[in-house]
């Protein structure tokens, strides 16, 4: 089973998705984990993704889907992979159904942790104090929550005219949405 699970910064998707690799044996693909991996490759491609990114630059989609098809295609992850925050935008969506459909393969389910920005500001708060992470504080919290909003809403409909996108309460405890996540997959 290929899953893809959104939602803004802070609303819980590392958490889920660790929660789901466990649970159903799958793979994590996170764009970013997969750009820093490649950087620490220091491969021709990890160096020309870092003179990117060191210019603050988006790293193009045709890289990205690279790192994604090298990834997609390995038998052992083969129909067992969940894609985090990716796709982005409606481009990515088609470059992701093509690799995918080259290789005998779909999304067979899209969850969707919706999450208020006021409780993304809480809990963006909560863990600056925790991880003490530069990039956690309101300001930063607002910009990304509404550059999420903006960027995904035509992939959320994509998904949701397809009829597989699951819409989760991801104001609840940690466990209760495990529980609500586990009964949508165990349906699946």
């Amino acid at each position: 089973m290929n899953i893809i699970i959104f939602g803004p910064p802070g609303a819980g998707k590392g958490t889920q998705s660790d929660f789901i690799v466990k649970r159903y044996n799958l793979f994590h693909l996170s764009t970013g984990n997969l750009l820093r991996s490649e950087i620490e490759k220091k491969s021709p491609l990890g160096e020309k993704i870092s003179a990117i990114v060191n210019k603050g630059s988006l790293v193009s989609d045709d890289i990205v889907s690279t790192l994604i098809k090298n990834i997609v295609t390995m038998s052992e992850y083969k129909k067992r992979i969940i894609f985090d925050g990716y796709p982005r935008n409606l481009s990515q969506v088609k470059i992701l159904e093509k690799i995918l459909s080259d290789d005998k393969q779909k999304i067979d389910l899209v969850l969707k942790l919706s999450v208020s920005l006021e409780t993304i500001k809480k809990r963006i708060l909560e863990r600056q104090t925790l991880e003490k992470r530069a990039d956690d504080n309101e300001a930063t919290a607002v910009k990304r929550y509404k550059t999420y909003e903006d960027s995904t809403e035509p992939v959320i409909e994509y998904y949701k005219k397809l009829n597989i996108l699951k819409e989760i309460d991801g104001e609840r405890s940690i466990d209760q949405i495990n529980k609500e996540i586990s009964d949508i997959i165990d349906v699946k």
